[in-house]
């Protein structure tokens, strides 16, 4: 399941040394997770964003009020568009490739756990590309790169090139 394998190497991203004991509910194979004597902690991003505050590392879901509200807009994005396809991903791509213009990360200067997610569910997308269509969603390919390069983050995906060239200046690094 490819939920439980994010959330898995999210733990390992976050540093949590106890792996937590998942089940997953429905046809949709929806992760679940028993949250002591509360009740169940039920969905990707919901898990996730417990996890972070787990691991004390409030910054990866934004900072200030604006930064977090982007954040849960690039989860939800994740969870409703993304992962159910309802959309061809070519719009999927083009959306992020206009968004991704001027910015290096999803929400605000720093990597957020919306960067993470979001890399997460695309890298199969990104993998699929031609190098031609790399080229064409260069901002997504750029932003792309720099997250699977930030240390810890892939874990359990294989690298993708996704540059043949640096298309774009260095500036940005």
């Amino acid at each position: 399941n490819m939920a439980l394998r994010e959330l898995a190497s999210l733990e390992k991203y976050l540093g949590l040394k106890k792996p937590n004991k998942y089940s997953t509910q429905g046809d949709k194979k929806v992760p679940v997770l028993q949250n002591n004597n509360a009740p169940p902690l039920v969905g990707l991003v919901t898990i996730a964003c417990h996890l972070v505050k787990e691991a004390k590392r409030p910054e990866l879901l934004g900072d200030g009020a604006e930064g977090r509200a982007v954040v849960q807009q690039w989860l939800e994005y994740r969870v409703t568009k993304l992962d159910s396809h309802i959309e061809d991903t070519k719009s999927i791509l083009k959306d992020l490739n206009l968004y991704m213009q001027d910015k290096v990360y999803l929400a605000g200067n720093q990597l957020t756990l919306a960067d993470v997610l979001m890399y997460y569910g695309i890298h199969s997308i990104i993998l699929d590309l031609a190098v031609q269509e790399k080229e064409q969603y260069v901002n997504v390919a750029r932003w792309f790169d720099h997250i699977q390069h930030h240390p810890g983050v892939r874990h359990h995906l294989p690298p993708v090139v996704v540059l043949r060239n640096r298309l774009y200046t260095s500036r940005h690094h």
